[in-house]
Formats: structure tokens, C-alpha cells, sequence
């Protein structure tokens, strides 16, 4: 158990420091990106001070026309510079929320990474069971603190792997069809175990937790993967 936790926290403190780096990463390359665009954009200001210069050295003109010429230049060189602004806002907006993206989903893969690894460690170490209660009368198994309301037939399944375990036996599908059916094990086949044992594993639900409490040995038999000592019938 304490190699197991430490394993764990391990685990969790790799997590931690791959998602830091990752986020600053992220903030680094987007921070690099968008300085890059800010001094590769003109200078809004520019196109105002070449109108400005046009001013100076065309301070002669006269003509009411070429005056308002300049006047435009002048109105288009303001909106110019506000569109540059504006655009500015555009990319820093874009680039912020690139970054949450970007961060989310860093966060969310090594989220997937250690929840498969926690996974992984659960179906190596199997579940840890502290109470395994199977009550005939009331048709229920109580894993821990979880209930289970099973059919007569799951009820019995249990049952016999709940004997066969107390005793330190495996048991093929063949002879747990034979002890609830109370026929010779010769005359029973391996499938009509096997059918027994998925309906149970359905009966309690849980995929995972049903596949790790009863286990297939290959080519030996079913088991409950605990200890018995756990194991209560009532």
C-alpha cells in the first residue's frame, strides 16, 4: 500500500509540473507570436506624419481642390490609424483566448493521461475490499458501502464464488453451473457458466469493478478476487 500511494503522488507531481511547463510554454510561443505581429504591423501614426509632410512642403496651394485633396488624406490617414488600433485589440483578444484554449486542453489530456494511469494501476492491483456481504433473503450484495439488488439466479452465482473462495477453489463454468443446478459437472458445458458470470458482472453494474471482483483465470476457473476474510454471507 504505501509503494502504491507513492506511486500516485509520483504521478500526481509529474501531472503538476507537466501542465506548468506546458501552460508556459503555451504563454511563451503565443506571447513570441503576437509580439511579432505588433512590430511587423505599420505604424498607424505613419501614414499621419507623411499627410502632415505633404502639408509642409505643399503650404502654397491655393486651389480649393488640391486643399481638400489633402484634407482627405488627412481624414484617411485618422482612419487608418484607427483601424490598426483596432486591429491590434483583434489579435491581443485572439491570442488570449488561444492561450485559455490551448491550457484547457493541455489540462484536459493530462487529466485523461493520469485518470488512464490511475486505471491502470487499479486493474494491476485490483479493487481494495473491505466488506463483501451477501444477503440471501434480502436478494442484495453489499460491496463496501455500494448495494447491489441482484435476481435469484445472480444471488446464487455469488454465492458459489463466494463458497469456492473461503475454501481457496477455482471454479470453471462448468462446475458453477453443476452446484446451482445440482446436476454432474460432466453433464454441464463451460457456456452456461460463462453466461451466469457475465449476467452477475451485469447485475453489478460497474464494468470495471465487476470484471476485477470476479476475475477469469485462463484455463483454470472464476474467482473473487479478495480476501476472504471480508466475505460474509447472511
Amino acid at each position: 500500500m504505501p509503494a502504491h500511494t507513492t506511486s500516485v503522488t509520483d504521478s500526481l507531481r509529474q501531472s503538476t509540473r507537466l501542465v506548468t511547463g506546458g501552460v508556459a510554454a503555451i504563454i511563451v510561443i503565443l506571447s513570441a507570436a503576437a509580439g511579432f505581429l505588433f512590430l511587423t504591423l505599420p505604424d498607424g501614426q505613419a501614414f499621419n506624419d507623411q499627410v502632415a509632410q505633404l502639408f509642409a512642403n505643399n503650404d502654397a496651394l491655393q486651389s480649393q481642390g488640391e486643399v481638400e485633396l489633402l484634407m482627405i488624406l488627412a481624414q484617411s490617414g485618422t482612419a487608418f490609424a484607427d483601424v490598426l488600433a483596432s486591429y491590434r485589440m483583434i489579435i491581443l483578444v485572439l491570442m488570449i483566448f488561444a492561450a485559455a484554449l490551448l491550457a484547457a486542453a493541455l489540462v484536459f489530456v493530462v487529466m485523461l493521461m493520469t485518470l488512464n494511469r490511475r486505471m491502470a494501476q487499479v486493474e494491476r492491483s485490483g479493487i481494495e475490499v473491505s466488506s463483501l456481504i451477501i444477503s440471501r433473503e434480502e436478494r442484495t450484495v453489499y460491496l463496501n458501502t455500494m448495494g447491489f439488488k441482484l435476481t435469484d439466479a445472480m444471488i446464487e452465482t455469488m454465492s458459489v464464488l463466494a463458497e469456492a473462495r473461503l475454501d481457496d477453489e477455482l471454479l470453471t463454468g462448468a462446475q458453477i453451473e453443476a452446484m446451482i443446478s445440482g446436476r454432474d459437472a460432466s453433464d454441464c458445458e463451460e457456456a452456461a457458466g460463462a453466461t451466469r458470470i457475465k449476467r452477475l458482472r451485469d447485475g453489478l453494474g460497474n464494468q470495471m469493478v465487476s470484471e476485477l471482483l470476479v476475475k477469469n483465470i485462463a484455463r483454470k476457473g472464476y474467482v473473487l478476487a479478495i480476501d476472504k476474510g471480508v466475505i460474509e454471507m447472511v
